[in-house]
């Protein structure tokens, strides 16, 4: 049957739909509401596409669907397809990492550890991004509680058997000696009870209970018990403190939150029991077609239901996933509580972000380039990658020395070899736009001369509309201006300036792709400044020398060689001057420098 014919036949019905290739090797697995129509949204003329899609849809061989009874069924077998196929052109899950999760073992006698590997039989909770978070949890654990720590396997037939001893943490008080009975498997059940509270989030209730043993300890004159109390209490409550992050104690949420990086996302979630954050998770995801951000943030849903399991009767989100779950309600908040936890989620996101791109910046440099030139390139609307730049900035101070600097980077990185300095020759005064329009029209007339098809890509003039303008006309004389993308950067604002634009373009200030502009419109600072302060020293020097009576370039030359500076010429005896000018005009030179 023709595939075409095969789609039509699609149902009406929430379902998942998987492509093959002509291998027979699953390329795409989706969700859907409505299986016909979501599928037929793919077979439509190629120029209603996008250019990643259309690759997709030019792989499809075959197609084939699941139904299943709601939209939330579709999420999680989507998610566990994904998995199971790991289909090319899915959004996949960037990081593999294990995170670290706290165990509750299954035992007689509970052990509590931290641990990645999750087995049949224990409880497990977490995941824990920050394993010093999770480690932390486990060390208040012990010290609010004398638990064991040891491997043994502890049950009633061996303690009855006497077939353990105590060890030093029972001596030291850290455990109880479960091993040889000391504590009552009730008693000790109670302690791991008030841990699994604690840890579902619920650890309010064990602050109520310690207040009610201390109050009744205190009324039967236990006094020693309910100091006791008081002092775990105390610990509880140190403990718990740091964990609320919002004032209204009975919030009990789910919390998702995106940075979107083109086909990226780096996601954070956030469950808040009694308005304690009992979970919190990053995950990034990358996708080879251009998906919606509302799939994007579905797909992260799906990944933390299955993590975790049910979903909290409130999900505070950014904006709305493409999906709809029985008994969820998506809230994207507005004002108060709710908004401060999404953008707690938010500021852990893009943390996240930052943090994944400055470890691809160290493990794969020249990937990160590549990805930040490509960002460039979008934020510029260029058809080209921004392999080749060049940076233009003019240096004069009161008109004095007027310079110009050119700096080359190529691939991202600085072209050091390919600088070049300008004296500006025609123009007169301080004029920066006509400066630049004479800089820009030397550089490339004999680039067009001696290598016309080394021209960059993009050219970036550090400065305003002013100089941009004559700057684009040198290029329009020249006839390349169809050849390269120029645009001007506004020091005040950081903002990109684009002939014919009557408004700035503001490129996120985080973007690597802004401070890649930065640093190339700094190099190209520092480079002019350099040379221009060298020129002016140099100047400075000739002033020094040429103001003395007699003193002409050639024995100007004469005793800069000799000496080497004017504080040398300055400090020399007469009679070494007298052998080098002549008496008369040695000890003018003399008098007039040591005045």
């Amino acid at each position: 049957m023709i595939l075409r014919e095969k789609i039509a036949l699609f149902p009406h019905s929430p379902g998942v739909y998987r492509y093959y290739d002509a291998e027979g090797k699953v390329i795409y697995v989706g969700k859907a509401k409505d299986l016909h129509k979501r599928v037929a949204q793919y077979f439509v003329p190629p120029e209603r596409l996008n250019a990643k899609t259309r690759i997709l849809v030019s792989k499809i061989a075959d197609a084939q669907f699941s139904v299943v009874d709601s939209e939330a069924d579709a999420l999680l077998l989507e998610n566990n397809l994904i998995k199971q196929y790991k289909p090319k052109y899915n959004i996949l899950l960037k990081d593999s990492k294990t995170y670290p999760w706290i165990c509750v073992t299954g035992e007689e006698f509970p052990r509590v550890f931290i641990t990645r590997r999750v087995e049949k039989g224990n409880r497990y909770f977490g995941p824990y991004s920050n394993v010093m978070h999770a480690r932390n949890l486990v060390d208040f654990f012990r010290e609010m509680y004398p638990l064991r720590s040891c491997k043994l396997k502890i049950n009633s037939e061996g303690i009855l058997r006497h077939k353990f001893r105590p060890c030093l943490e029972f001596h030291l008080k850290r455990c109880q000696a479960p091993c040889v009975g000391k504590v009552s498997r009730e008693e000790y059940a109670g302690y791991i009870d008030e841990i699994v509270r604690i840890l579902s989030g619920r650890g309010g209730e064990v602050i109520r209970h310690y207040k009610g043993l201390m109050a009744e300890s205190a009324e039967r004159l236990e006094f020693e018990k309910a100091q006791a109390y008081k002092e775990k209490l105390r610990t509880l409550e140190r403990h718990y403190a740091k964990s609320i992050i919002t004032q209204a104690a009975d919030t009990e949420a789910d919390v998702f939150s995106l940075v979107l990086d083109g086909a990226e996302a780096f996601g954070n979630f956030l469950r808040i029991r009694g308005g304690a954050i009992v979970q919190s998770l990053n995950l990034g995801f990358k996708s080879q077609i251009e998906e919606e951000p509302a799939t994007m943030l579905s797909t992260f849903i799906g990944e933390i239901e299955d993590k975790f399991g049910e979903l909290s009767r409130e999900v505070i989100v950014p904006f709305l996933p493409d999906v709809e779950i029985p008994g969820v309600e998506f809230r994207i908040p507005q004002r108060g509580d709710k908004l401060s936890l999404l953008e707690l989620s938010a500021k852990n996101a893009r943390e996240f972000h930052f943090n994944s791109i400055k470890q691809r910046e160290h493990t794969d440099p020249d990937a990160f380039r590549l990805s930040v030139m490509e960002d460039l390139r979008k934020a510029l609307g260029m058809k080209e990658l921004p392999r080749h730049m060049e940076c233009f900035d003019n240096s004069n101070i009161q008109g004095t020395n007027p310079v110009a600097s050119c700096v080359v980077f190529r691939d991202g990185e600085p072209s050091k070899k390919d600088y070049r300095r300008f004296k500006i020759k025609t123009v007169i005064g301080a004029n920066d736009f006509a400066s630049m329009k004479e800089v820009v029209n030397r550089r490339y007339a004999r680039m067009l001369a001696e290598s016309p098809g080394d021209l960059p890509q993009l050219i970036v003039i550090d400065g305003g509309k002013g100089q941009l303008e004559f700057a684009h006309q040198a290029l329009a004389e020249l006839g390349i201006l169809e050849r390269v993308t120029v645009v001007g950067l506004a020091k005040r604002l950081e903002e990109v300036i684009r002939v014919g634009d009557p408004y700035p373009l503001f490129i996120d200030r985080n973007s690597q792709a802004l401070k890649l502009l930065q640093r190339i419109r700094d190099e190209a600072h520092r480079f002019g400044i350099t040379f221009h302060r060298n020129l002016r020293s140099k100047a400075a020097i000739r002033s020094a020398l040429r103001e003395i009576k007699g003193v002409g370039e050639k024995t100007e030359q004469r005793l800069l060689m000799h000496y080497g500076s004017v504080a040398r010429i300055a400090a020399a005896p007469l009679e070494e001057l007298s052998a080098l000018v002549g008496a008369e005009l040695a000890i003018r030179i003399h008098d007039y420098l040591n005045e």
